[in-house]
C-alpha cells in the first residue's frame, strides 16, 4: 500500500471566502456546507457540454474535479476542496476559468 502525502492545500477563512466570493459573480456559499455554487445556462446541450469538456480538461490537469449535474443546457457546479475539507484557493481558480470560458454564453441562472 503506498502512503499518501499530507495535504498541503488549505481551507480559506471565512474572511477570505467572504472576499473571494465578491470577486465571484453569480457565485454562493452552500448552505450547511463548505462549498460554493453556480448555475450555468447555455443556448443548448452542445454549448453545455463543449463547455463541460473544457472544464474537465482543466480539472484532469490540476487534480482539482468539480461535483457538476448537467441536463440539457444546464450546468450546475458545486466546488469544494475534499482534501481540505472546504473551500481552498483551488476552488477559487477553478470558478474565475469556468467563468472566463463560459463567457456571455453561460449566463448565472
Amino acid at each position: 500500500m503506498i502512503a499518501r502525502r499530507p495535504s498541503m492545500i488549505e481551507r480559506l477563512t471565512d474572511a477570505a471566502r467572504r472576499k473571494a466570493l465578491q470577486s465571484l459573480k453569480g457565485w454562493t456559499k452552500v448552505r450547511g456546507r463548505d462549498a460554493i455554487a453556480k448555475t450555468y445556462l447555455f443556448r443548448d446541450f452542445n454549448e453545455a457540454f463543449g463547455f463541460m469538456s473544457r472544464v474537465a480538461l482543466a480539472a484532469e490537469k490540476s487534480d482539482h474535479h468539480p461535483e457538476w449535474f448537467n441536463v440539457y443546457n444546464k450546468v450546475e457546479v458545486t466546488l469544494t476542496t475534499h482534501d481540505a475539507n472546504g473551500v481552498s484557493e483551488r476552488d477559487i481558480r477553478l470558478a474565475q476559468f469556468m467563468d472566463r470560458i463560459a463567457g456571455r454564453a453561460g449566463r448565472a441562472k
